[in-house]
């Protein structure tokens, strides 16, 4: 393994681990829990499941829920491992949520041990290879897998701080 391979791989592991620990401790009510009126989140309508979701970036973004995290998660992962093996990126409504913490605990799993196993396979070359995901300019592969990190380790957060206000909640209840 390459020292950038292995730096990547390295990150990946700790932040995952990190992500690991909280979906053992998820349960339904804290998916579905709201940490302000305004928050995004993942609403039932006709075509199942669908993801509060704008093309506009808005400042401040709103707060976000844990179902709405983990959509999210689940979207740019497949996308990203799309990407990764050179197939076509799936459109974002295509993407079907789990619903239960069971469901997404085991979807974010699946992507965890894809994503392992394909960054696992990467060459020097591989990772030098162009890719346009998530951006619309190319940039090398190696780019992609460390925004992977990244972002996997800000929805982490995400859901960190949720769950911190959902027991702050409860305690002062």
């Amino acid at each position: 393994m390459t020292p950038m391979l292995d730096t990547l791989t390295w990150q990946f592991r700790m932040t995952w681990s990190l992500a690991e620990h909280y979906l053992l401790h998820l349960t339904d009510e804290l998916c579905a829990w709201m940490p302000a009126p305004s928050a995004s989140t993942m609403r039932l309508g006709h075509g199942g499941w669908t993801p509060d979701w704008s093309d506009d970036e808005i400042y401040p973004p709103p707060p976000v829920s844990i179902a709405w995290s983990t959509w999210h998660i689940q979207w740019w992962w497949t996308s990203a491992l799309a990407a990764a093996r050179g197939e076509a990126v799936p459109e974002r409504d295509t993407v079907v949520w789990p619903v239960t913490v069971a469901g997404i605990s085991a979807e974010l799993v699946r992507l965890a041990e894809a994503w392992r196993a394909t960054i696992a396979n990467l060459t020097d070359d591989d990772l030098e290879r162009s890719v346009t995901y998530p951006w619309p300019e190319p940039r090398p592969l190696r780019m992609m897998v460390a925004w992977v990190n990244s972002e996997l380790m800000k929805n982490t957060a995400e859901i960190g701080d949720v769950v911190r206000l959902f027991h702050a909640q409860e305690v002062a209840s």
